[in-house]
């Protein structure tokens, strides 16, 4: 068989976590002419064992290590002469940025700036054509009532340490390209759910609390409003903005798939009650409600008409089937 020869190489930093890892596949299959470099510190939130689909390729190659080490980047655009950049490497957990702040000013801020200082260092006069694509989140733009949708005009209104941090980080990216004109593309997205997502996320805490026969914790009254984007579907989308997206512009992503926290727990529960029944009543039995969290924003909701009629993506996974599929990824890793 004819070994492909690979054009370019990119940079992909946290790509051991849930929407890298997810993304990291998707990506070399589709596209046969890259070759991919994983820089992840490999913290609680990423694992090898999510990269097992890559594992025996030679277009991949994992390094450990922290996006902070400057060194250890500059050293990684050198070896590997980068010729692009995605960056999901986050700390991305809003109630640890509660309780401790410090790693995501560290991690989301002083990361990307030292991802930034890289490339304008080691790209100089290829800005134009060598790209830096840096995934955020719709959290920065703070919360919605019950009506409206957050577009890329909203004002940036963070409401957590998590959220201010991916803010912040944006904003330094959008700094660098019209202050040294880096090609850059930021993509903001609505809550992903799906296979590899880490246990202390919301979904996967419902599945495993319920099969464990635990309580299963909502926060406040459950009331909570997010928008759902299967990962596949994000990784599609991010797949479109690194190669069609116009540089220096934002691309907000959606699922159009509004559910409250209790609604979301409820439909997990009812399938769970299909697909694993338990001996005597409902998992909906174990549903409890816990003091809610510090700043809880009230609803997400994502406008992705710009994606849409720019770079022709939307999302085409229907929610209850996907979330069927990651019920069961979940049931297997549980089991």
């Amino acid at each position: 068989m004819a070994i492909l020869p690979i054009q370019k190489t990119i940079l992909v930093t946290g790509g051991a976590g849930f929407i890298g890892s997810n993304f990291i596949p998707y990506f070399l299959d589709k596209n046969k002419g890259y070759s991919i470099i994983n820089l992840d510190k490999l913290t609680y939130a990423g694992s090898i064992s999510n990269l097992t689909e890559v594992a025996e390729t030679f277009r991949h190659k994992l390094i450990v290590g922290d996006i902070c080490d400057k060194d250890l980047v500059n050293s990684i655009f050198k070896e590997y002469k980068i010729d692009a950049v995605i960056h999901f490497a986050a700390e991305s957990h809003v109630d640890n940025s509660i309780k401790t702040p410090g790693s995501f000013i560290k991690t989301n801020i002083e990361g990307t700036f030292t991802l930034l200082e890289a490339a304008k260092r080691n790209w100089k006069t290829e800005y134009g054509h060598k790209r830096f694509h840096h995934i955020s989140t719709d959290e920065v733009y703070g919360s919605l009532g019950d009506t409206g949708f957050f577009t890329e005009q909203t004002p940036y209104a963070p409401n957590s340490p998590y959220s201010a941090s991916k803010a912040a980080s944006d904003f330094l990216v959008r700094s660098y390209h019209h202050t040294y004109g880096l090609n850059v593309v930021t993509s903001n997205c609505s809550n992903n759910f799906g296979p590899k997502q880490h246990d202390e996320k919301l979904i996967p805490t419902i599945i495993r609390k319920a099969i464990q026969l635990d309580g299963i914790p909502i926060y406040g009254n459950g009331k909570n409003i997010r928008d759902w984007l299967y990962v596949l579907d994000h990784c599609k989308g991010i797949d479109q903005i690194f190669h069609k997206g116009k540089a220096g512009e934002t691309y907000l992503m959606g699922g159009n798939n509004e559910y409250d926290n209790l609604s979301i727990a409820k439909h997990i529960c009812r399938i769970l009650d299909d697909v694993k029944p338990k001996k005597t009543g409902s998992y909906l039995d174990q549903i409890c409600f816990v003091k809610d969290r510090k700043g809880h924003d009230f609803r997400y909701a994502v406008d992705a008409t710009k994606i849409k009629t720019g770079l022709g993506w939307e999302p085409i996974e229907a929610f209850s089937p996907a979330l069927i599929q990651t019920i069961n990824w979940y049931l297997k890793k549980y089991s």
